[in-house]
């Protein structure tokens, strides 16, 4: 267990010193730089070269990305070029409504994905299955962005449930928070749905068919009771992969709904840097939340050494 732990951080580190690199070099090939808004009219080449120098932008690449990387590993991710606003805030206040939004939509996808996938792997190619598969299919083909403009037309400006746009803190009024993030939520909740009943409704169709149920039901068993004892936690392992390789989608699926419903989380900070050139916030905003990324991969393999021991020996 500790060689295979080991293993993953060493992986972990050199993932995450690839996606620094990545995370700089993207952001410096965008066309244009942040000069263009900071001076606005008075975009004089003299007054570019002055700001560029003040900036630290007409460095080497090289020398430029060393100096923020050393700057990064003394926990300092620096400035929004606009604002002054320290990046390290930025993140402090987009990452907890990035973060709600994840746990909300997951909450939904679970709730929905699993009791479904227990019903119909009983009795597969009946009606409610086909029906289930068929609506899994169609969730699969509406991204969040097309999901989105349809929720707000249906629920906020038809019946009027829910807040087209806008964010309330939770710390401000409970209430309000959980009701106005219902929509964005469901907005992103589609895709994972669909991807967690499938993948646990064939695991579990199989399981069904091993030898060990059998013996169970041959004991007088009741279905139920096979069902969570011995047939759940042995399919949940495709479920838990599935779950943690979503995260890189359920990211881009916040970044999208967050600028569809003017929520200030990181995705809206995110598209308004690179809008404005503001190359530390690009790269603070992508470097945390590639690693974050890479840290719930390396906790999806944890949980599978915990759910099948022989991960460790793979």
């Amino acid at each position: 267990m500790a060689k295979y732990l080991l293993r993953r951080f060493i992986q972990l580190v050199v993932v995450s010193f690839i996606i620094s690199v990545l995370a700089f070099l993207l952001v410096h090939l965008l066309p244009g730089d942040p000069t263009a808004v900071i001076l606005g009219p008075n975009d004089t080449p003299q007054n570019k070269a002055i700001l560029l120098h003040q900036l630290g932008l007409n460095k080497p690449l090289w020398n430029q990305y060393t100096i923020w990387l050393t700057a990064v590993f003394h926990g300092n991710l620096g400035q929004s070029y606009l604002n002054r606003e320290s990046v390290t805030h930025i993140l402090a206040t987009g990452f907890p409504i990035d973060l709600e939004l994840i746990i909300i939509s997951q909450v939904i996808a679970f709730a929905v994905a699993i009791p479904l996938a227990l019903v119909t792997s009983r009795r597969p190619n009946r009606p409610v299955d086909n029906v289930a598969t068929t609506g899994t299919f169609g969730m699969l083909a509406l991204p969040p962005f097309v999901i989105a403009p349809i929720l707000v037309a249906v629920f906020a400006v038809g019946l009027h449930w829910f807040p087209a746009t806008g964010y309330v803190p939770f710390s401000q009024n409970p209430a309000s928070n959980i009701h106005g993030m219902i929509l964005p939520s469901l907005a992103i909740t589609a895709g994972s749905i669909a991807v967690y009943y499938r993948l646990l409704r064939s695991d579990l169709i199989s399981t069904l068919q091993e030898d060990f149920i059998t013996m169970a039901r041959s004991k007088g068993l009741s279905s139920r009771f096979i069902m969570w004892r011995h047939a759940f936690r042995p399919s949940t392992f495709s479920l838990l992969a599935g779950a943690g390789v979503n995260i890189g989608a359920l990211i881009a699926g916040t970044f999208i709904v967050e600028y569809l419903f003017a929520i200030n989380g990181l995705g809206y900070s995110l598209v308004a840097a690179v809008n404005q050139r503001d190359y530390l916030v690009v790269q603070g905003i992508s470097l945390v939340v590639a690693i974050a990324y890479v840290v719930i991969q390396f906790f999806i393999d944890f949980l599978f050494t915990v759910v099948d021991p022989r991960v460790t020996r793979g």
